[in-house]
Formats: structure tokens, sequence, C-alpha cells
């Protein structure tokens, strides 16, 4: 069984690999995006009544086929992958 480091990174590496998501895509997500995107997917199920992602998505003018919910440990595991960008965004705008 993977620990939860081992599937972040994984995450993450699939994300730039796959999905495209360079550093250079990132870095144009100034306003919060990807911790907001975070936040989304730590939201357990049972409260996204209350505080929906799709708005926030929608607020944050993300494609909407970019919220895709799964199981819990998936959801968790995006989460962990969009802080890990957010944290290497913001350690390139100090080093520059």
């Amino acid at each position: 069984m993977k620990t939860g480091i081992e599937l972040i990174a994984e995450e993450r590496n699939r994300q730039i690999g796959k999905e495209g998501y360079s550093a250079e895509h990132d870095d144009q997500h100034r306003k919060g995006e990807l911790s907001i995107a975070a936040f989304c997917y730590c939201l357990p199920p049972k409260h996204r009544p209350y505080i929906s992602p799709i708005s926030w998505f929608k607020t944050m003018k993300w494609d909407i086929k970019h919220w895709k919910p799964t199981e819990r440990i998936k959801e968790l595991q995006k989460a962990g992958a969009l802080i890990a960008a957010e944290i290497d965004r913001l350690n390139r705008l100090d080093n520059e």
C-alpha cells in the first residue's frame, strides 16, 4: 500500500506528464486558484451542498470539466498535488 505522500507525488507527476500542467502553466494562476481547487477536493462530499465546488470553479473561470470528483482517497490525492503545485509556484516567486 502506498503512503499518502507517494500518492500525492504520483498524482502531481500525472498532472505534469499527462495533463501538461507545467510550472509555466501553474505560474499563470496568481489568485489562489490552485489552493481553491485543492480546497474543493478536500471538502467532504456531505458538505458540498453547503459550499458548492462548482460555483468556485466558475468563479475562478475554470472550465467545469476540470472538476472531477471521484472516490475520497483520489480526491485527497488531487488536493495534495494541487497544494504541492501552489507551494512550488510560490517558491519560484521567492527565487525571482
